[in-house]
């Protein structure tokens, strides 16, 4: 066995290493409930980001469409074309497995780009309004406050009925999905300034901003790149939290007809033309879309709250 110096240099940890040691991994590989979330989740999303390859065909395909397979149930040889489908068929004869992939990658799509604008937006105000103080401080949080005082749901309506009235017709369906997005993010906003607001705050009276000031720098520079990561532990939940509400929100929206165009349905979409034939027996066409949104905005909402709690100090 070779001898080692006492004073040789002491190899650090592999990032692997960390990670594998880190709390986090070792709180989720404990928490059955976030181990369970994560993979349906993470089957979810996958099959939607893989839809072209999973999907048996691709249902807004007019060429492959059979009028005759319509409503025809789960797992039953249709009567005309002897074609079986595992989740049925809708009135057009599109398997509803096939529309349930396509359409979770619009409604996956909406959320993550809401969320991601929302955040930008948040956080970009949260940090000016913490660190500027006075007047900026007291506009931006009113702002935010009249926004609180109105469902969330309401302000994306209000946004988006806005903005198809000043789109031109023809260029509506084309900027249905951005206007979208727009809308939800613009409703979610005020969570993502309050609490980068309030940690900024606190996080301006550390030495270190004191010491980044003594060192010549400037506002933004402080802000962006001292105080800024310093803020994103809970940001990072409020994320994950918000793109569960975000899907909901947009499943809502198309599931009200303001939504997601018929040319791009969503998992809201594919709602509200199953709650047409609910009550005269096709229910798989309304029952599938309907289960599958709920196991989606249900895995990523625990996830998040396994996040907040394992990223807390205080229940460590």
């Amino acid at each position: 066995m070779l001898d080692v110096p006492p004073d040789a240099p002491v190899k650090p940890p592999s990032r692997w290493r960390r990670m594998v040691e880190s709390d986090l991994w070792y709180a989720f590989r404990t928490s059955p409930v976030a181990i369970v979330a994560f993979a349906v989740s993470t089957l979810l999303i996958l099959s939607a980001v893989f839809a072209p390859w999973v999907a048996p065909s691709n249902p807004f395909d007019p060429a492959s469409l059979d009028l005759m397979n319509g409503f025809t149930p789960p797992m039953t040889p249709n009567d005309f074309t002897g074609a079986t489908f595992p989740m049925g068929t809708d009135d057009q004869g599109r398997g509803v497995f096939s529309t349930i992939l396509y359409g979770m990658r619009i409604s996956l799509f909406v959320g993550f780009m809401a969320v991601a604008f929302a955040m930008v937006l948040g956080i970009t105000l949260g940090l000016i309004a913490g660190w500027a103080g006075g007047v900026v401080d007291a506009v931006i949080m009113r702002v935010a406050d009249i926004q609180l005082t109105f469902p969330s749901i309401l302000v994306a309506m209000l946004i988006f009925g806005i903005a198809k009235g000043v789109i031109p017709v023809q260029n509506r369906d084309d900027m249905a999905i951005w206007v979208l997005i727009i809308a939800i993010g613009l409703s979610d906003w005020v969570q993502f300034a309050r609490v980068v607001r309030g940690a900024t705050m606190v996080e301006s009276r550390k030495d270190y901003v004191s010491a980044a000031r003594l060192a010549g720098r400037r506002g933004p520079s402080i802000l962006f790149r001292h105080i800024l990561p310093n803020v994103l532990s809970p940001v990072l939940v409020i994320a994950t939290i918000s793109l569960a509400l975000a899907i909901i929100a947009e499943a809502t929206l198309s599931f009200l007809g303001v939504g997601a165009p018929p040319t791009q349905p969503s998992l809201g979409t594919l709602i509200r033309i199953g709650q047409d034939y609910l009550f005269s027996g096709e229910w798989w066409i309304l029952f599938f879309p309907a289960a599958t949104l709920l196991m989606l905005a249900l895995s990523v909402n625990l996830l998040g709250d396994w996040l907040r709690d394992a990223l807390n100090p205080r229940l460590r």
